[in-house]
């Protein structure tokens, strides 16, 4: 009976996911073993011409170099802004607010800017679109997990004679780590199908030209849907690989810590 409840709670999920992952991205890899022009039957015929064709090889770099460094100054920020947070200040709600309402704006706020220094085709337009849109994310997701810390531990670390740069590092760090590792991977998997930020203020024909524009101009402007998932499971492979990364690290990160949740705020 157990196992049968068990089925029944799990299953919807499954079916979730077999029909917004596993499917899309089966269906992708089939299209692009079959090339719309050139070798009959399955073919690798659209990753050599991808990974041998410079122009379209360094969208990854460039997306790398996008998201990357962003993804890092995003969570470095929501992290320091939610720890100083965490167990409450004055005008929380109003600060709170505020901090997350440019998620309603993002890519549309920075285009409209046109005095100098000019934030619009250029690499800086990106950077700063990307930050507004996921910021707000970030910071929501870490504050709710660094809030339900127990106080006590921090508490009990001071009490011992620990100076707040040792409560964070030997105490909070530890039990902070997961939470700071999810929101990276989520951030950085946002940030490398970066699309219209790259198109509305960047430069999408030059240095903003970013591997999802790629797989766009493949589809829409050459009519090449073969050759556009393949750049799309490149695409895909190239997050898998960054959370993978993020996995492996994330348990290293909190080696020494067992997360005590539930206490909230105080």
């Amino acid at each position: 009976m157990r196992r049968g409840g068990l089925v029944v709670l799990v299953l919807p999920s499954v079916l979730y996911l077999v029909v917004m992952f596993v499917y899309p991205f089966g269906y992708g890899v089939f299209l692009s073993l079959h090339p719309a022009k050139g070798a009959s039957g399955a073919s690798l015929a659209n990753y050599f011409g991808f990974f041998g064709d410079p122009w379209q090889l360094r969208t990854i770099a460039v997306t790398a170099s996008i998201a990357v460094p962003n993804t890092i100054v995003t969570v470095l920020l929501a992290l320091a802004v939610a720890y100083a947070m965490r167990r409450g200040i004055w005008a929380e709600r109003a600060i709170t607010t505020l901090l997350v309402l440019p998620i309603a704006l993002g890519t549309v706020l920075v285009a409209e800017v046109a005095d100098l220094p000019r934030l619009t085709h250029n690499y800086t337009g990106v950077m700063i679109a990307l930050f507004v849109q996921h910021f707000p994310f970030c910071f929501l997701m870490l504050l709710g997990y660094i809030s339900g810390i127990d106080p006590a531990l921090e508490s009990s670390a001071r009490v011992l004679g620990a100076r707040p740069w040792v409560v964070f590092r030997r105490v909070m760090w530890p039990l902070i780590a997961p939470g700071a590792a999810i929101a990276f991977a989520l951030v950085f998997v946002m940030n490398f199908g970066v699309f219209p930020s790259a198109v509305l203020v960047g430069q999408p024909a030059g240095a903003t030209r970013t591997i999802a524009i790629a797989a766009y101009q493949q589809a829409f402007e050459h009519y090449d849907m073969s050759m556009a998932s393949a750049i799309a499971v490149v695409m895909g492979l190239c997050q898998l690989l960054g959370l993978a990364i993020v996995v492996l690290l994330r348990g290293r990160l909190a080696a020494t810590g067992v997360a005590t949740v539930g206490a909230g705020k105080r």
